[in-house]
């Protein structure tokens, strides 16, 4: 294949980040495009459901757990965000580890903790220690709204899409890290696209897209693990079954891709009295209609931040309009931020 026909897609926030940051789209040959696939958690989140979390924050006697990229990611409506609605009294703490809400609630046995669980396979482990570890400590008055998500059913739905057009995928390691490189052997396998797991260091990611180049070029569909020093073929057995424990597969909705069979992890059964969609009634609302943020085909790979009519005018980090903007992770945060356009 021509290297003028060459796209790439780097499936994590991290990748996107690190690729901004480091200014490595300026050494890619000629005609090479690298693009950003749906590897953000709190991107892929879809308005509705943090509009579910907005509400459930509002409730008389709950805390809000959450990483801190959840805080400012606005709903349905622009502007609501879970930052305004501690304004208007809403408690909502932001902590670095699920263990540090079951510790608070331990504490504050008088108040309802409810953890926002975002993220994919790789912070879905975690997850699920902090539930074993508040059902082993008796710790009642916490639960969780699982936002956690699968990688592989989203990759398969992306082929899916009408123009699908990526020659080959940078894996994400964080994730290979549980699930191990032998997770992505569908792609060479079953849709003849070469796949590559890459670290995070600027060195790592050119050496990355470099093998997939000279794989595309040689017409080899391959698997290849270039993150050797923390991703094993296997992934962490430990990690897959502390998830295997407490998450099912089960059907979601993705911002940009719409639903997925098997792509989200909800909690057992045995698990319902920590399950705060079951345990507070939490209804999902219905999807709104489409909006002028252009956030789902940023990120599967349908445009480029700078296509979005709002980029850099009416959505800016100060004031964004959808979650591509907000995360650390985001390929609109990305570019506003590293790349100068």
């Amino acid at each position: 294949m021509p290297c003028s026909e060459l796209r790439l897609m780097e499936v994590c926030g991290t990748h996107t980040m690190a690729i901004a940051r480091a200014g490595l789209k300026s050494l890619l040959p000629e005609g090479v495009e690298l693009v950003s696939g749906p590897g953000c958690p709190v991107c892929v989140t879809p308005p509705e459901v943090i509009d579910a979390a907005l509400d459930l924050a509002m409730r008389p006697g709950v805390v809000i757990a959450t990483y801190g990229d959840m805080v400012r990611v606005p709903g349905s409506r622009r502007g609501d965000s879970l930052a305004r609605r501690r304004a208007m009294g809403a408690r909502v703490m932001v902590v670095y580890s699920p263990m540090d809400a079951v510790d608070w609630a331990e504490s504050h046995p008088g108040s309802e903790v409810v953890f926002l669980g975002v993220g994919f396979e790789t912070t879905a482990p975690g997850t699920a220690a902090s539930l074993l570890e508040a059902a082993g400590r008796g710790v009642r008055n916490f639960s969780v709204f699982s936002m956690l998500k699968r990688v592989e059913p989203a990759l398969r739905a992306l082929t899916a899409l009408e123009g699908f057009n990526i020659q080959g995928f940078l894996c994400p390691g964080h994730v290979a890290t549980i699930i191990g490189a032998e997770g992505f052997r569908f792609l060479p396998e079953e849709y003849g696209l070469p796949a590559v797991v890459a670290g995070f260091e600027p060195e790592d990611i050119l050496l990355a897209v470099s093998r997939l180049i000279s794989l595309v070029r040689a017409g080899r569909a391959e698997l290849e693990n270039l993150y050797g020093r923390a991703v094993k073929a296997e992934g962490n057995p430990p990690a897959l079954e502390e998830m295997r424990r407490v998450f099912v597969p089960a059907g979601d909705s993705w911002r940009g891709l719409g639903e997925i069979d098997a792509s989200g992890l909800a909690l057992r059964a045995e698990f319902a009295e920590y399950d705060a969609v079951r345990k507070f009634g939490v209804e999902i609302p219905a999807a709104g209609g489409e909006t002028a943020c252009r956030c789902g085909e940023v990120i599967t790979g349908r445009m480029t931040p700078v296509g979005c009519p709002l980029f850099g005018t009416a959505c800016t980090p100060e004031d964004p309009v959808g979650p591509c903007m907000v995360s650390s992770e985001g390929s609109c945060a990305a570019a506003y931020k590293y790349e100068g356009v």
